[in-house]
């Protein structure tokens, strides 16, 4: 069997990466697909994988199985188009909204399942399935092969990870409360930002890094080892908060837009401080982070890429291969603006 594994943004590489190596595994041919504006962070190496940067060589590709953690897809390729989704954040705009792309929901937990079913009801076009994340697959699985970013003469270890969104981060509205956190030599503090982030918002900060002993901005595009070595989250409206959760580990957010806070959630600087230490010290949500696990993901065997390969297998028994999906035309239309038109039939 073939599969695609389409990449619109740099962060589909990490998301995707035990899924591809899990295909790999199975025999399954696989190819994968990203625009030129994102080559650069391909961490594969190109001349041991498929790829391509054409939309006319996944209609000659002619997949069984398309994986997108993105929200769009071109309706005109080959092939069970799978949303496998790019984040945990169910409260962020869009995270339900169903757009006609997709062939086949893959759910990471009963709070998503429950409201992927209610959309299947109503609009009877597609399939749900709940299998876990593959990207937490090696979340759950720690490589002790990986680099060890503890530096030693400190505490404490966090890791500040704002969202980039202008209107919920909290890197603009906050930064001097980080900056006055880092004052405190018991903490060493990694910033990681979004591949979105303004430019000049992480440039300030990389400036401040570059005069302190004890500050790091993090620049490669894997989070999961600050996430398995870090001791505490700073964030806001990000969805890493549920990553980092998941590790039944202390998160500080301002401001967080999430309908189900069960942290601690700040709404001025002033309070950064003593939430930090407070978390730190006491865990005081140690045990409301429980209905995250039950909720959000509770598979934490590392097999979610096993289970998402196993569902497409049951959709295409059931269903079928689908040359392309049936689209009304402003979505087509859309669909033909984004990636423009096949030359092949």
């Amino acid at each position: 069997m073939k599969a695609v594994l389409f990449c619109g943004q740099p962060y589909a590489f990490d998301i995707m990466r035990s899924l591809y190596l899990q295909l790999e595994k199975q025999g399954y041919e696989t190819l994968w697909y990203f625009n030129k504006k994102v080559e650069q962070y391909f961490p594969f190496d190109k001349n041991k994988v498929q790829y391509t940067t054409t939309i006319d060589d996944l209609i000659t590709f002619k997949a069984d199985v398309n994986f997108a953690p993105g929200n769009v897809i071109p309706h005109y390729i080959p092939g069970v188009k799978v949303q496998i989704f790019h984040g945990l954040a169910g409260e962020k705009s869009g995270h339900f909204h169903i757009r006609h792309y997709f062939d086949l929901y893959l759910t990471q937990g009963p709070y998503f399942t429950e409201r992927f079913l209610q959309l299947k009801s109503k609009y009877k076009n597609f399939e749900v399935k709940e299998t876990g994340w593959c990207k937490l697959d090696s979340l759950f699985t720690p490589d002790e092969s990986k680099e060890n970013l503890i530096p030693k003469g400190f505490k404490h270890v966090l890791l500040y990870s704002p969202t980039f969104s202008p209107s919920l981060t909290s890197a603009t509205k906050f930064i001097k409360s980080i900056f006055e956190l880092a004052q405190n030599q018991d903490y060493f503090i990694y910033i990681k930002f979004h591949d979105k982030m303004d430019k000049f918002v992480a440039k300030e900060y990389q400036d401040f890094a570059d005069t302190k002993n004890n500050v790091v901005v993090y620049d490669d595009t894997n989070i999961k080892p600050l996430l398995q070595q870090c001791d505490l989250m700073i964030s806001d409206t990000s969805s890493v908060v549920y990553e980092f959760l998941l590790l039944d580990k202390p998160v500080v957010t301002f401001n967080s837009t999430s309908k189900n806070i069960r942290w601690e959630d700040i709404n001025t600087g002033e309070k950064l401080k003593d939430a930090v230490d407070s978390n730190l010290n006491q865990d005081p949500f140690k045990d409301e982070r429980k209905w995250f696990y039950d909720n959000y993901h509770p598979f934490n065997d590392g097999n979610s890429a096993s289970r998402m390969i196993a569902a497409a297998e049951d959709y295409i028994k059931d269903f079928g291969v689908p040359n392309q999906r049936k689209l009304p035309f402003l979505r087509r239309r859309k669909m033909y603006k984004l990636f423009g038109k096949p030359s092949k039939k």
